[in-house]
């Protein structure tokens, strides 16, 4: 059987790096299911010259739609084609659109890890009916300072965001308005007043763009829209079934707390997603997936998979993709489809 090797990428999070194999197993299993023509089997941990490397074996040879979907797992450097003491190259195609300082140069304590947002992201995507290489249309309904929106705009895709700190809103606003200029790219950009009845409801960023002035003219474009507002009023600002994935990290209540509607802030995030995701759930395209990361130590994996599945939702049966963060977080996914 054809073998090959994932050579991870550094991490520089030492923490996220020490899990990052055992996580690209678990993601590269749910591409293997979901999205590759070739069956993977025997997936194992090696080290090949004292680096750790992903290797697995296929029913037959990767062709190119399989390596180009594999381009993309989230902490994936190489991947080579193994031949007895070997390892040959294959060329990587990710869907990378736009320059990698989109997510890095944001840093502020509480950031994601850009990995992590991509893993999310990835598998989110992947239980969808959707192609992970189209252009879908990304809602993160808590979006703070908008890691997830960045990556969605990495892949191509529309990015949509809500969140009710007004400091992040304004923050990811300055940062993408100054980033697009930086990157000469073409583009309309405005924060403007959203009203309901004459009453000021929230703030909304819309921002059009285009890699070239000739794919502007042509229409060839990506939108953002971002609103400043409480997630449990989507309603108020997006359509019914507009959206392909939704992809959330939820407060873990340490760095950031999680408001329930009450006004105060909750250590725990369940009862948040309790409240919104019927909301979000009314967002989403059938066919559509939803894909939330939360910490385990405000909610089990039980009672967040009661309250998708009473929103009529389908839990997937997904690979363990829980890790330890710090001593007050460990962190997991759970990814649940909207049936067509």
């Amino acid at each position: 059987m054809p073998r090959y090797a994932l050579l991870i990428l550094p991490a520089f999070n030492r923490v996220y790096g020490e899990a990052s194999v055992r996580l690209t197993r678990s993601e590269l299993e749910v591409f293997g299911r979901r999205a590759l023509r070739a069956e993977v089997a025997e997936v194992t941990e090696e080290v090949v010259g004292g680096v750790p490397y992903v290797c697995f074996e296929t029913a037959a040879a990767l062709d190119e739609h399989d390596v180009a979907l594999l381009s993309n797992l989230s902490s994936v450097y190489a991947l080579f084609g193994v031949e007895g003491a070997l390892l040959r190259p294959l060329t990587v195609t990710p869907l990378d659109k736009l320059s990698s300082d989109l997510l890095t140069i944001q840093k502020y304590a509480g950031k994601t890890n850009e990995h992590f947002t991509k893993l999310l992201l990835n598998v989110t995507a992947l239980a969808a009916d959707f192609p992970l290489d189209g252009h879908l249309s990304v809602f993160d309904p808590m979006c703070g300072r908008g890691t997830t929106l960045n990556q969605a705009l990495m892949y191509g895709y529309d990015a949509y965001g809500m969140d009710v700190d007004g400091k992040d809103f304004e923050a990811y606003s300055g940062f993408l308005k100054k980033w697009l200029r930086d990157r000469r790219l073409k583009h309309t950009a405005e924060t403007v007043p959203v009203r309901r009845d004459r009453a000021l409801i929230g703030r909304r960023l819309n921002v059009t763009f285009a890699a070239t002035k000739e794919a502007f003219k042509g229409g060839d474009t990506q939108q953002v829209g971002v609103v400043s507002a409480d997630t449990l009023r989507g309603r108020d600002f997006f359509k019914p079934r507009s959206f392909d994935v939704i992809a959330t990290d939820a407060p873990y209540g340490v760095q950031h707390g999680s408001r329930s509607g009450g006004g105060g802030l909750s250590r725990s995030p369940l009862e948040l997603i309790r409240r919104a995701v019927p909301v979000w759930a009314d967002l989403l395209k059938p066919g559509g997936a939803m894909g939330i990361s939360w910490n385990t130590y405000g909610g089990s994996r039980d009672d967040l998979a009661g309250i998708l599945e009473a929103a009529g939702l389908e839990v997937q049966k997904f690979p363990d993709f829980e890790h330890w963060v710090d001593q007050a977080i460990v962190r997991d996914i759970m990814v649940a489809r909207k049936p067509a």
